[in-house]
């Protein structure tokens, strides 16, 4: 498994520059901060589309057979995360945009929402683990499962390693 890793962490490095190309000219410190959290994260999110189907495909290594009924369920998982996905860019949009006044009640409001929407994504993982394992082997739906989480995981700590801490 230490392949899907390497694959993983070569496209990061990759995409590791972009958040010196999000910040606009001439900006207040705090709009200047909320619109570069927000773009590094939509740029992130492209970027890892462009990128996952092939580190999949690689890691995956599907037959023909295989490869035709994995995907249109893929689609449909990608569909599903990418609204969890937009979701996730409105929240750190909210974050930055009070991080510099932040309440306790606002502070609760963020966490609720976070971890609402990282439960609601575990349910869709474990949605489509099912669907895969119903038209695949369970061996090959459980890879799926590795190598998502294992790239969720990196794109993460991406986004949350550029994220300010809250004082």
């Amino acid at each position: 498994m230490i392949r899907p890793m390497t694959y993983a962490l070569t496209f990061l490095l990759m995409i590791g520059s972009a958040e010196a190309q999000v910040a606009p000219k001439q900006a207040d410190p705090k709009e200047t901060t909320t619109l570069n959290l927000a773009a590094y994260a939509e740029l992130l999110r492209s970027d890892v589309r462009a990128q996952k189907v092939a580190i999949i495909t690689e890691v995956m290594n599907f037959t023909e057979a295989e490869d035709a009924v994995f995907w249109p369920i893929y689609r449909e998982f990608d569909l599903e995360m990418a609204k969890l996905g937009d979701e996730r860019v409105a929240l750190i949009e909210e974050y930055a945009r009070n991080y510099a006044n932040l309440t306790d009640a606002v502070a609760e409001k963020l966490a609720a929402k976070s971890l609402d929407l990282e439960s609601r994504r575990q349910v869709v993982k474990a949605k489509y683990f099912e669907r895969i394992k119903t038209a695949l082997p369970p061996r090959t739906a459980l890879r799926f499962l590795q190598v998502e989480h294992q790239l969720l995981l990196l794109i993460d700590l991406q986004i949350s390693a550029s994220l300010p801490i809250v004082k």
